[in-house]
C-alpha cells in the first residue's frame, strides 16, 4: 500500500510539471504544425508586406514586439504566410506592464483591408490590472474582443506566461485561456450578425466575414511575447 501510495503521488507530481518553455507538448501529437521555429520570423510577415519588420524579433525562444524601435516602417501585425480554414490554435503569451496586443484570426490580407482587425475578430491579451481598456466590458484578457466576454477571468499576472486557444470549426468558435474554456460562439448566424451590428465593428462590412485566413499577432505598441504557437487543421 505504501508503495502504491508514493507511486500515485509521483505520478500527480508529474502530471503538474511542464510550465516551463516547451510546456505545450500536446502540440507534438500527430497533425500539429509549428508555426514558430522558435529561432526565426520564418512563415510570417508584416501584414501587407512580404516580410517581418524589424520591430518584431526572436529572443529567448520567444517572437517579441520591441515597443522600443520606433523606426517608421518596422511595425506592423505579424501574419502567418498560410491561410487556415478550421483550426485548433494554441501558442503561449506574456505582456508588459500596461500592455495591450491581441490574437487576430480569420484575417483577409487584401489592399483593400488597410488593417487586420477590419476583417478578423480578437482574442484580447492585455494587463487588466494596467490597460485603460480593461475598464470596458468585452476588451479584457481572453475576451473575444468588443463582442464576448470571457466566461471566467484566469489571466496571469504581467511577465508570466499565459496559453491560448483558438478553436474554429465549421463556425463553431471556442476561445480557451490557461486551460479554461472562456468564449463559445458561433460565427456567421444570425446571432453573430446581431453582435457584429452592436459592436465597434458595426460599420465595417467585411468584419468576421470571412471563412478562410491567416493568423495575426498585434502590434499595439507595447512589448509582447509570443511562443510555441502551432495548429492543427480539422
Amino acid at each position: 500500500m505504501r508503495f502504491l501510495s508514493l507511486t500515485i503521488i509521483a505520478a500527480v507530481l508529474l502530471t503538474g510539471c511542464g510550465t516551463g518553455k516547451n510546456s505545450m507538448s500536446s502540440t507534438s501529437g500527430k497533425g500539429w504544425q509549428k508555426l514558430f521555429d522558435g529561432k526565426t520570423t520564418s512563415g510570417w510577415h508584416t501584414y501587407g508586406k512580404t516580410t517581418a519588420g524589424a520591430k518584431w524579433k526572436v529572443e529567448d525562444g520567444a517572437l517579441f514586439l520591441d515597443a522600443a524601435n520606433k523606426t517608421p516602417g518596422q511595425g506592423g501585425d505579424l501574419v502567418t504566410n498560410e491561410e487556415f480554414t478550421n483550426y485548433h490554435l494554441k501558442l503561449e503569451w506574456k505582456i508588459a506592464k500596461n500592455g495591450n496586443s491581441g490574437i487576430i484570426f480569420n484575417v483577409k490580407e487584401d489592399p483593400k483591408y488597410n488593417a487586420t482587425y477590419t476583417t478578423g475578430p480578437e482574442m484580447q491579451v492585455l494587463d487588466n490590472d494596467g490597460h485603460p481598456d480593461a475598464k470596458i466590458t468585452k476588451h479584457r484578457a481572453g475576451d473575444l474582443y468588443d463582442l464576448v466576454k470571457s466566461r471566467v477571468e484566469n489571466v496571469k499576472p504581467v511577465g508570466e506566461w499565459n496559453t491560448s486557444e483558438i478553436i474554429m470549426n465549421d463556425g463553431a468558435l471556442e476561445l480557451i485561456q490557461n486551460g479554461e474554456s472562456v468564449v463559445k460562439t458561433t460565427m456567421w448566424d444570425d446571432n453573430w450578425k446581431q453582435m457584429v451590428a452592436g459592436s465597434k465593428f458595426k460599420n465595417w462590412p467585411a468584419f468576421g466575414i470571412y471563412k478562410t485566413g491567416r493568423i495575426a499577432l498585434q502590434d499595439h505598441g507595447d512589448n509582447v511575447w509570443y511562443r510555441n504557437i502551432s495548429i492543427k487543421r480539422l
